[in-house]
């Protein structure tokens, strides 16, 4: 069994999983019925007495795709899934809700997915909705567990006790984390040298509080300019193009995994967002990943990028 494929299958969480989903053929899921995760932080803290969230038949927390992929990057998506456990029933809210956006990035797996096969990259995929808990945002922030949400209310998330809270931070938000952090450890302890890069999928709706947004894609980035700049000026040799420079958010003030796992350690990282109305058929998400596909083989080919520098 590869060395980085064996690591993955040994990281351990609370949670007793089924099967892949047919929905992802092309993905290697890992997971363990083993109920001794606590917290990728505290490894030696006791277990914990909160009740189980994840049953039998409720998908794992993250997938792995490509897993044994050789490229120095590794590509995440933390909004990839609108999944919520059985046990939250929907989190009060109709199917018609949980499609729309502010369940998850709609586009962002399926692009995500193509981008790790065309470069030969990994890619880690959040199982669960940001509305069950946010991949994005630091447990105990506001929004991290969203009692509204573009104005809707999401009834399964009001007044929620500090057991139904670690519940899902240790269930969903760590397993997540924790399996990119293996990922990037494994790529970077067998990359010769070369510390990997981190690149973060999303999609972005195309009106926001009345405004239309114009940009086609966004790069988003914070200190760390080694990627960033050089994609904003390949992307904008394209005249039919636009592209926002930390637009339509700014990745200063948003981006919990990228400073986690990018910035902290010196890697080189940025988030790139895709416009939703672009993704919507599989021929969008095929076409988008063509494109950032082919400026991220043009940039990552730059083999200084690789080297641990912080900003």
């Amino acid at each position: 069994m590869p060395r980085i494929r064996r690591a993955l299958t040994e990281l351990q969480y609370v949670g007793n999983f089924g099967p892949p989903a047919a929905d992802f053929p092309t993905a290697r899921f890992f997971s363990s019925s083993k109920l001794d995760y606590v917290a990728m932080n505290d490894p030696a803290s006791p277990p914990s007495l909160v009740p189980r969230l994840l049953g039998s038949e409720d998908p794992p927390p993250f997938t792995v795709v490509n897993p044994d992929g050789q490229f120095p990057l590794v590509l995440v998506c933390d909004h990839a899934s609108n999944a919520v456990p059985a046990a939250l029933k929907q989190l009060g809210l109709g199917l018609g809700e949980l499609t729309r956006h502010i369940a998850w990035d709609i586009g962002a797996a399926g692009v995500t997915r193509r981008l790790a096969a065309r470069l030969d990259a990994p890619a880690v995929l959040c199982g669960y909705s940001r509305l069950v808990i946010d991949c994005n945002r630091p447990p105990g922030d506001p929004t991290s567990i969203a009692e509204l949400s573009d104005g809707t209310f999401v009834p399964g998330n009001r007044a929620l006790d500090d057991a139904a809270v670690e519940a899902r931070v240790n269930e969903v938000f760590w397993p997540y984390h924790q399996a990119i952090t293996q990922m990037l450890a494994q790529h970077w302890r067998h990359g010769h040298g070369r510390a990997p890069a981190l690149i973060a999928i999303h999609s972005f709706t195309p009106t926001m509080n009345g405004f239309r947004r114009p940009w086609h894609l966004g790069v988003l980035w914070n200190r760390d300019s080694r990627l960033a700049g050089p994609l904003l000026g390949r992307f904008r040799v394209d005249p039919e193009l636009c592209v926002g420079d930390n637009e339509p958010y700014s990745g200063r003030e948003v981006g919990f995994t990228m400073d986690t796992h990018g910035g902290a350690a010196g890697l080189p990282h940025v988030e790139v967002e895709i416009r939703q109305d672009l993704l919507i058929d599989e021929a969008g998400r095929e076409r988008w990943a063509a494109i950032l596909g082919g400026v991220l083989a043009a940039v990552l080919r730059d083999e200084t990028l690789y080297e641990v520098k912080h900003y």
